[in-house]
């Protein structure tokens, strides 16, 4: 048998000569007894120091034990501590309302003392087994929170790394990168409440379009300098060369994916890199995908990309006004984006706007985001 010693016990009975038959029985496997002659006060030494097993007697005046029991039951911090209770009676529906209440056994008036002594141990081991389980499961718990926290690092890192490497090669700034990812992360949140995404789009799901979205462009490292860094306006050529960048970008990340499995982190990001530049009404590239066809996370990518393509300075063009931008995203609606999130957009546009101007490049941008949208009076 395990070491008790260090056990304790409440022991609760209105008679006197009952506890000192009790505690003297017991003292030989623990001397830490607490003791009390009614319920009121069992349930403040219990609520003060929890003991490992409670004695409990039925039949006290005021509270019975019944009650203590209901009571002790019904605290979350008490419930745990496994109830024998005390009784002269033998009735049988009085023993099985004790074990409905949450009481793990029974000793009878008058005692035996080599009986109490017996099931008093096996109850205490078997509550300090539960105890050492529970610690076990914490540690576990920790462990596993612990181990999860590395992964999360380990999958920021990794895109982060990627990102910095498409991003050295694109003419776009890292705000921009900053912009869409917050972006997409609050157009997604937004679309929680719609039917239509509501089971798409968990919080799981939209931290990782959120770790995701840098990579969107990551298939420009397979563009020539020539065409990626052209100032001016590119020919047909060198734009048929340019659609082809969701194939690099798919592609580069495939691999990864196939080999860290169907639920890889970076499912969504070989998504996005493929499919934002698909059109809601099927005008779009590399594969002409139409409506429902399109991810949602490319669906997402695509209005948040075009957003922050038109508030931002290129070397072809200067920044729209933040006015111009929401009006040409709602012209697009139905034909470059899904209807359902250029109305989330729309409810959301001024959030856009101040992430725009959290991350903005240039002064020239900051001074076409100071005003906010102001919709056509009809």
């Amino acid at each position: 048998m395990n070491d008790l010693t260090e056990c304790t016990l409440l022991v609760v009975d209105d008679t006197a000569i009952n506890i000192e038959i009790l505690v003297e029985a017991l003292s030989s496997i623990t001397s830490d007894i607490a003791v009390a002659m009614d319920g009121p006060s069992a349930l403040e030494i219990a609520q003060e120091s929890p003991p490992d097993l409670i004695l409990l007697d039925i039949m006290m005046p005021g509270m019975d034990g019944y009650e203590v029991c209901r009571r002790l039951k019904a605290d979350s911090a008490l419930r745990h501590i496994p109830i024998m209770f005390i009784t002269a009676m033998s009735e049988i529906e009085n023993k099985t309302r004790g074990f409905e209440l949450g009481a793990v056994d029974y000793i009878t008036k008058p005692f035996e003392v080599i009986e109490v002594r017996a099931r008093v141990k096996t109850h205490l081991a078997l509550q300090k087994a539960r105890q050492a389980l529970a610690r076990q499961n914490e540690i576990l718990e920790i462990k596993v929170r612990e181990r999860t926290r590395e992964l999360t690092l380990t999958q920021e890192v990794t895109i982060e790394s990627m990102a910095a490497l498409a991003e050295h090669r694109d003419p776009e700034t890292g705000g921009h990168i900053q912009r869409t990812k917050n972006y997409v992360r609050i157009l997604a949140m937004r679309l929680q409440s719609n039917p239509r995404f509501k089971d798409i789009l968990t919080a799981a799901v939209i931290d990782l379009l959120y770790l995701s979205a840098p990579l969107h462009d990551i298939g420009k490292v397979g563009i020539p300098d020539h065409i990626l860094l052209k100032p001016g306006k590119l020919t047909a050529e060198e734009f048929k060369e340019m659609k082809k960048h969701p194939v690099y970008g798919r592609d580069a990340l495939r691999s990864a994916v196939r080999k860290l499995g169907g639920q890889s982190f970076l499912r969504f990001a070989m998504e996005i890199a493929y499919s934002h530049q698909e059109k809601w009404d099927g005008s779009g590239y590399p594969e002409g995908l139409k409506g429902e066809e399109i991810p949602v996370s490319g669906r997402l990518m695509a209005l948040a990309d075009v957003y922050d393509a038109l508030i931002s300075r290129r070397v072809y063009k200067p920044p729209f006004t933040h006015q111009q931008a929401v009006e040409m995203i709602l012209q697009g609606k139905g034909r470059h984006f899904d209807p359902a999130m250029v109305d989330a957009f729309m409810d959301i546009q001024e959030d856009f706007r101040q992430i725009a101007l959290r991350f903005v490049d240039f002064e020239e941008e900051k001074a076409t985001l100071s005003e906010p949208y102001h919709p056509a009076v009809p």
